[in-house]
């Protein structure tokens, strides 16, 4: 058995776990507090509850392009030895987390933008407290394809700031 693998390997699930466990808890909090203060997924309005379910999976999506890079830079540290200390391997992971963080901003934006562009006249927040399940299925549906649409870019862009050791050029 390889238990310096075995060890990354239950770090990264520990890492990960832990990771997207705040990530979302912390997202869900502020969505609520900033959108929907009444609206609660035990309450009566679905709309909202698939509202949340959208922006969860969005999340997820989005943390399964950042966490993999998080724990390279670990792999990094681990395996090289003129690598960089833990201090920064916390560094670039909150850089990873922000840039995501923004990301997220900025995908949610770009879902809004779009919907209202498309329903003049419907304010999604609005519609989704009062209940309104078909504008809450399109602003999920929205928000998931621009995700999926956009994570790829997400992994390219995170994966470039990871500090690999420099290769000699031998030719």
């Amino acid at each position: 058995m390889n238990t310096s693998l075995f060890v990354l390997a239950l770090l990264e699930i520990i890492l990960s776990l832990v990771v997207s466990v705040v990530i979302i808890f912390a997202s869900y909090k502020i969505m609520k507090r900033l959108f929907f203060t009444n609206e609660d997924v035990e309450g009566q309005n679905m709309a909202f509850s698939i509202f949340t379910g959208g922006v969860v999976l969005s999340i997820g999506i989005i943390l399964s392009e950042i966490l993999p890079t998080i724990t390279n830079v670990i792999r990094v540290a681990t395996t090289q030895p003129e690598a960089i200390d833990s201090f920064q391997i916390v560094q670039y992971s909150l850089l990873y987390l922000g840039i995501g963080f923004v990301i997220s901003i900025l995908i949610n934006a770009s879902v809004f933008l779009l919907f209202s562009i498309l329903t003049r006249g419907i304010n999604e927040f609005q519609a989704i407290q009062q209940n309104n399940v078909a504008v809450a299925i399109l602003v999920t549906a929205i928000l998931i394809s621009i995700t999926l649409i956009i994570k790829d870019s997400i992994s390219l862009l995170i994966s470039s700031l990871v500090p690999y050791p420099e290769v000699s050029n031998f030719l």
